[in-house]
């Protein structure tokens, strides 16, 4: 038991594609659909939830390939030493393991209180009103950055700093390492594309993460070829759905700002906490 319908994996597929990038919470929609269509949170469904959102992050990698997969091609500075010169080298992916470190370390750390928070619905309304909120302000606050900014260790290190806020469910990784980004001076599109190019190596970590967890867990019905049927129906969904949605991302969030994400992250949150409140189930689908 355990496991998901085709059309429960299609949904939750397709949600999580549509919200990955935009700064909304994927995983907190994905459980919010997952409580409405009153699937249990067992140990192989919290796994599909990280493990599909690695899917949807494989299309910044088709998308940004050239970007992505690049090397420093430029003359490293005189009397440098020779690991300087193999950082210059590799500088893209140097910063990008720098930001990651943050979430290596508190992950790690915080990992079981991570585990309990993504079955609570009411954790992630909360935080979709919290992040709504900042994020009416956020524009105002963070959006100094006119012209290229030169991404440093520092800056690096910081954003992953702001990625691991995201670890609470609702908060959004994209939102999170994306003002991060802006925080450093950089502006929304070199900050949101910085944030996408982070997903990969954390989301890839996190997707390894739990699919030790799931083969550790001891769940009967966890590894079944139904199941792994289904993460890879749910991956590839998730990866087309994603290389639609990203398109049109950038070019909003560069015109128009947070505001109407984080209005509609108030929207969303307030009424799921009012009708948790007022005593109404979240399951609709039984």
């Amino acid at each position: 038991m355990g496991g998901l319908t085709i059309i429960q994996t299609i949904i939750l597929a397709i949600v999580e594609g549509l919200t990955e990038f935009l700064p909304v919470s994927s995983t907190g929609h994905m459980i919010i659909a997952q409580n409405l269509m009153g699937i249990e949170s067992t140990p192989f469904v919290k796994a599909f939830t990280v493990i599909i959102q690695f899917g949807a992050i494989l299309s910044v990698i088709v998308l940004y390939y050239k970007r992505f997969f690049r090397l420093n091609h430029t003359s490293a500075p005189e009397g440098v030493s020779s690991v300087q010169k193999f950082l210059h080298k590799w500088d893209f992916y140097w910063k990008l393991f720098v930001a990651f470190i943050p979430a290596i370390v508190i992950g790690g750390l915080g990992n079981k209180i991570v585990d309990e928070l993504l079955g609570s619905v009411t954790v992630v309304a909360s935080m979709l009103v919290v992040g709504g909120i900042f994020m009416l302000f956020c524009d105002r606050i963070f959006n100094k950055g006119n012209e290229r900014t030169v991404m440093t260790e520092k800056k690096a290190f910081n954003i992953g700093l702001f990625q691991c806020i995201a670890m609470i469910p609702g908060v959004s990784r994209s939102m999170a390492t994306i003002v991060g980004g802006m925080s450093q001076k950089f502006t929304r599109k070199d900050a949101a594309e910085f944030s996408f190019f982070l997903a990969v190596p954390t989301m890839f970590a996190a997707t390894v993460l739990d699919i030790f967890k799931l083969y550790k867990s001891g769940d009967a019905g966890a590894i079944t070829s139904n199941n792994i049927f289904i993460l890879l129906l749910g991956s590839v969904i998730a990866f087309f759905v994603a290389m639609v949605a990203i398109k049109g991302f950038i070019d909003f969030l560069t015109k128009y700002g947070f505001k109407a994400f984080g209005v509609y992250r108030i929207i969303v949150g307030v009424f799921i906490l009012i009708w948790l409140l007022s005593g109404h189930p979240m399951n609709i689908a039984g």
